[in-house]
């Protein structure tokens, strides 16, 4: 039998040089994927065959097959939806993580991986500005971050009216309302229903023509019903125009009616690292949890999001889980106690090496230099003809519409017009750009989230732009 070094290399060898051409590739590769659903189905749907085939002819055949079926996401002049690239110490910690291939449940199963996270997390809150004594998890996105830090929300709201709702379950429990905006984010309402809260528990409130939510509307609603046990949740960072929430009004409202208050801060929550953006989540400390991705602004690989929960009781109470044969270090940290997970990949070490790599500044710099080159987009785009700004970004997400041509154009025929144009971009493969409905209209969305992204780029998306409009 071949030696471990034999049985690895080439395979490592095939995926490493492969990883380097794609990544040395992104400056001249189409910004979204260019082959089609049936291509890439006709190369890939193969019978499985009784016998394996060699590693290395299974590496370079998926290499072959896969092409012209991944975007540009990980490049500069991706712009579609929040994603972010993967800066190369974070890429590197990743490829580690898989060769090292450690279950970071507990401590005892990789005692590195325990304290790697353990120490992330608090430079995490650090960075952010949270309470240094806040319970965090790390989890797969900022979906799971919702979920966990709402799971600790029902723990610490039921328990105030003595019920155990990990012993007893929600039959006969008191319900729980969530009070949000009408611009909250869908992972919102998916947390509440895979907590079986409902979704006729969320109770949406009107935001004002920014996207923010209103302090008297907050506070009116809030004086319908005193005793009804209640979770706000606060935006910070629209999805659409980067609205964020008034934390410094809005929270000790919701404080006065003894409300848990969760931030949506998928990617907004970064504001805080930066000496230019901090303002906007001032006061945002008060909250009671937090939620936030590494894969967007703080560009790790897929997938890393991050829960942060001021009452640290809760949150253990919600998650936590022993058994006889899982052992426990004294004094050390198993991630399982704060997060749904059992087994779990290590992905810890990518955000380590991500703020190890970038340091308070480099992330500060990363996080202003996206929102430079969102304005620069929008701006200029806004002045080509036919094109209008919809949303100036306010951090690093805008919107722009395409006006139809035609003498007498409606509506409608815009919202035709910015998809055409949208999808004629995207066909083109300089830039990828998004669409999506605001404020009942379509618009083109702008996000910028990659440390990739440079002044060319933002030059290569505009000619893409005015070509796709002349088209």
């Amino acid at each position: 039998m071949k030696d471990t070094k034999e049985l690895y290399a080439k395979s490592l060898e095939i995926a490493a040089d492969h990883a380097l051409a794609f990544v040395n590739s992104l400056d001249r590769r189409s910004a979204g994927a260019s082959s089609d659903l049936s291509t890439l189905r006709s190369r890939m749907s193969k019978p499985l065959a009784s016998e394996g085939i060699p590693p290395e002819q299974v590496l370079l055949e998926l290499v072959r097959d896969v092409e012209g079926g991944l975007t540009g996401s990980a490049g500069g002049r991706f712009f579609g939806w929040v994603i972010g690239g993967s800066i190369p110490a974070a890429l590197g910690a990743d490829w580690l993580t898989s060769a090292w291939d450690q279950n970071a449940g507990i401590y005892a199963t990789s005692p590195a991986a325990a304290v790697a996270e353990e120490v992330a997390g608090h430079w995490l809150k650090e960075i952010l500005g949270l309470p240094d004594d806040a319970s965090f998890a790390f989890v797969t996105g900022c979906q799971m971050a919702h979920t966990t830090c709402l799971a600790a929300a029902r723990h610490g709201l039921l328990a105030r009216r003595d019920w155990d709702v990990e012993q007893r379950g929600l039959f006969g429990a008191p319900p729980i309302r969530i009070v949000t905006s009408d611009q909250r984010h869908g992972t919102v309402d998916r947390a509440a229903r895979l907590l079986g809260l409902g979704l006729t528990q969320i109770h949406i409130l009107p935001s004002d023509p920014q996207g923010s939510l209103r302090g008297i509307d907050l506070q009116r609603y809030l004086e319908t019903d005193r005793d009804v046990p209640t979770v706000v949740i606060l935006q910070a960072g629209d999805v659409n125009t980067g609205a964020f929430d008034s934390f410094e009004t809005l929270i000790p409202i919701a404080k006065r009616f003894g409300a848990w208050v969760h931030v949506d801060g998928a990617f907004g929550l970064w504001a805080a690292a930066s000496p230019e953006y901090r303002h906007l989540v001032q006061g945002i400390e008060a909250a009671d949890s937090w939620a936030t991705d590494g894969h967007k602004w703080l560009n790790v690989p897929y997938d890393c999001g991050y829960a942060f929960v001021r009452d640290g009781e809760s949150h253990l109470a919600s998650m936590s889980h022993h058994e006889s044969y899982l052992i426990q270090q004294a004094g050390a940290r198993d991630p399982v106690d704060w997060n749904p997970e059992f087994s779990r990949r290590a992905r810890a070490f990518p955000t380590y090496a991500a703020l190890r790599q970038l340091g308070r500044v480099g992330v500060a710099r990363l996080v202003e230099r996206c929102c430079r080159h969102a304005k620069s987009l929008v701006t200029r785009i806004g002045q080509l003809p036919g094109a209008e700004v919809v949303a100036t970004p306010i951090i690093n997400q805008g919107l722009v519409r395409f006006i139809a041509p035609h003498p007498g154009a409606s509506a409608l025929d815009s919202d035709r017009r910015t998809d055409e144009v949208i999808a004629a971009i995207d066909r083109g493969g300089e830039a990828f750009f998004g669409g999506t409905t605001w404020r009942g209209r379509r618009a083109m969305r702008v996000s910028v989230s990659s440390w990739q992204t440079r002044d060319e780029d933002v030059d290569r998306a505009v000619l893409a732009v005015a070509t796709a409009l002349k088209s």
